[in-house]
């Protein structure tokens, strides 16, 4: 099966469209769940759907500060004085009733009284002592926010799936739970490969390079869903690798390395997996990020990326993204992209779909324009670090002239 895909792959390029495809009907969202406070429950996903337990509002309430009547008091002529016998404030409500003839002062989100049905704002009522004279007719109801109007008890508050936002746990809080059950975290075990490769804040040999792409990776994983597992640097040696890969597939869900999976002499990645577990494809009609594994490996999932800091970037938001909010069970949106009017000259050949590092600016009126970043190798991470959004070239593209359109996929958060 590994030895199928594999020459299959090597004899034609897969668009990303169809990788993606083929990553959809292989994932599985994981199992399991846990119960969390509210303050530990931002960004998971919710593993129940919850109903309201009270209504929201618990009370009808005041939505402005005025006063509290009885409409039928000033219906017949709106110039009557009304006598004020109380206060109401928000958290100590007025406890009597009204009389006819009578009001009560009131703040906003204050208690409404209740045999009074409406409430007019104090800018629209003239106070003398402890009478006021209304300026204008207030309608029956009116900046009354009644018991339920937002929320009635029992009803559907959120749906299990939900990834939980700030709102959403105002929302919780505001019913008093104090917990849900959520997925329990994605696990996800990373590594890179590679002989040259050495830890940060050591000299660096004739040779040698620092070990960049794991600390972006561990940054990329880096979310409430995930348990990101930092596995090191591995040397290009088959068994090493094959070694690695089996550990890693023991205590997660899903495996990330980066480097090793091209065809040269010291690139064992693919050949490992497939010895290990199975590849499904290899090679992609994609600029950067050409040569990327993807299989599985036992029970996990595996993602073997290149080793150029920038493929491995491109490759982790187009693939890799996906797949973990389908493995934590999110569903998955396309990545939002915008027309933007090219001010610059870019270079690209007919063949595959390429990821340009661009800086885009709003125009006004809903339009924007971007230019490339310099040079875009896949080794230049100083021009991903500038760049605020990928300029998407599809396939058939054979370059852009200053003053065209292109399409542009702007940075936001991964998750």
């Amino acid at each position: 099966m590994a030895r199928r895909c594999c020459a299959e792959s090597e004899n034609r390029l897969l668009s990303l469209d169809e990788a993606l495809a083929r990553i959809r009907a292989a994932i599985r969202p994981i199992e399991g769940s846990e119960r969390v406070g509210l303050k530990q429950a931002h960004g998971r996903i919710l593993a129940e759907d919850i109903d309201a337990s009270i209504d929201l509002p618990p009370y009808s309430n005041s939505a402005m500060d005025g006063y509290a009547l009885r409409r039928a008091d000033i219906a017949a002529a709106p110039d009557v004085r009304l006598k004020v016998v109380g206060t109401s404030f928000a958290g100590c409500p007025f406890e009597g009733s009204l009389g006819l003839g009578e009001c009560i002062r009131i703040f906003t989100g204050a208690a409404v009284p209740e045999d009074a049905d409406a409430v007019i704002m104090q800018e629209d009522v003239l106070r003398e002592g402890d009478e006021i004279r209304l300026a204008r007719i207030v309608e029956l109801h009116e900046n009354i926010r009644p018991a339920g109007d937002e929320l009635k008890s029992g009803e559907r508050l959120l749906d299990r799936g939900k990834r939980l936002t700030p709102a959403d746990l105002g929302l919780l809080a505001s019913i008093g739970r104090t917990d849900v059950a959520v997925r329990r975290k994605l696990r996800a075990a990373f590594f890179s490969t590679g002989d040259e490769l050495r830890p940060i804040g050591e000299p660096l040999a004739h040779g040698e390079i620092h070990d960049s792409n794991r600390y972006t990776l561990h940054a990329m994983l880096d979310h409430s869903c995930v348990e990101a597992i930092d596995l090191g640097v591995v040397r290009d040696d088959r068994a090493a690798i094959k070694q690695a890969l089996h550990e890693a597939a023991k205590i997660s869900d899903v495996v990330v390395t980066s480097g090793g999976v091209s065809v040269g002499e010291a690139d064992y990645v693919a050949e490992a997996v497939g010895e290990v577990g199975q590849v499904d494809f290899w090679k992609l009609a994609m600029k950067p990020g050409k040569p990327i594994v993807f299989g599985r490996l036992g029970e996990a999932c595996f993602f073997g990326l290149p080793g150029n800091p920038v493929a491995v970037i491109v490759t982790f938001r187009q693939i890799v993204r996906p797949a973990l909010l389908q493995l934590m069970g999110v569903p998955v949106s396309p990545p939002l992209r915008l027309h933007a009017v090219c001010r610059s000259r870019l270079h690209k050949a007919a063949g595959r779909q390429e990821f340009q590092r661009g800086l885009f600016t709003p125009d006004g009126a809903g339009s924007f324009s971007v230019v490339g970043c310099g040079a875009q190798g896949s080794h230049r991470l100083r021009s991903m670090s500038q760049a605020n959004c990928f300029i998407v070239l599809s396939a058939g593209n054979a370059g852009v002239e200053p003053g065209e359109t292109v399409e542009i996929e702007p940075f936001e958060e991964l998750f």
